[in-house]
């Protein structure tokens, strides 16, 4: 049995610097991904519907479409239309919202390769968050889902709990359950941000994706009870395989 497909609003508008055809593209697999992993299995909508949905030409929806189809998302079938592959949804991007524990649960199946291990001068875009250090640990890793590159941290610490990070488990585990976990530290807060760049050669290369591809670029500063940095991480993420959430408690008044 299939379904139709309900298609993401289009974006307000596209950037100047990235191929039409390729913004397309990745909004298409970004919708694609999303779906639930129980969903039936769904047909696009015409060429010439996409065209009116995004707002384009029909020969930039085709040419977004082809890698789509290279990449084995979806199959196209002459007179029956175009359809999402099954296996197209088997990996689930992240999700970072509610407890720590459950964030880590979201991680139990992952693996990390650890690429760098250094002690280096304090990075001067860094220096407010550690004020007095001259140097700091540097970790840099790969995240891995189902064999799939997800993800690319990294990750700095000072240099008295760097050098007492053990290497096992940062082949298991985030950076922050590392230092809980590990290293006994007191994680008592954890800002997040996060915002979308054009990823840089080296990246999209570690990555698996196209040169120039939107990632999504998340910072995160887990801090002891006195503010103090415990760890700075950088990581950039797929824009395909994450999904940022947030949410609120309200009190109510009586």
């Amino acid at each position: 049995m299939e379904e139709a497909s309900t298609l993401w609003p289009a974006p307000a508008s596209f950037g100047r610097d990235l191929p039409l055809r390729y913004q397309i593209h990745q909004h298409l697999l970004a919708a694609i991904r999303a779906r639930p992993r129980q969903a039936q299995a769904m047909r696009l909508p015409t060429e010439a519907d996409l065209a009116r949905h995004y707002g384009v030409g029909v020969v930039t929806v085709r040419e977004a479409l082809k890698p789509l189809e290279a990449e084995g998302v979806i199959t196209r079938h002459r007179r029956r239309g175009t359809f999402v592959a099954m296996d197209a949804l088997t990996a689930p991007p992240l999700e970072l919202r509610g407890s720590l524990d459950s964030h880590f649960a979201q991680h139990g199946a992952e693996e990390f390769e650890l690429l760098e291990q250094a002690e280096v001068a304090v990075p001067p875009r860094l220096a407010a968050h550690f004020p007095g250090a001259a140097a700091l640990s540097m970790f840099r890793r790969l995240r891995r889902n189902a064999g799939e590159v997800v993800s690319h941290a990294v990750n700095w610490l000072p240099v008295e709990h760097g050098r007492r990070v053990p290497l096992d488990a940062l082949a298991k585990w985030p950076m922050t359950r590392v230092l809980r976990d590990a290293l006994n530290l007191p994680v008592s807060r954890i800002e997040n941000g996060i915002e979308a760049r054009a990823g840089s050669p080296d990246v999209t290369r570690l990555l698996g994706v196209p040169p120039l591809s939107p990632i999504l670029f998340f910072t995160g500063i887990s801090q002891d009870a006195q503010r103090r940095v415990l760890d700075l991480v950088e990581i950039d993420y797929r824009a395909d395989r994450f999904r940022f959430g947030v949410s609120f408690d309200v009190a109510q008044n009586d």
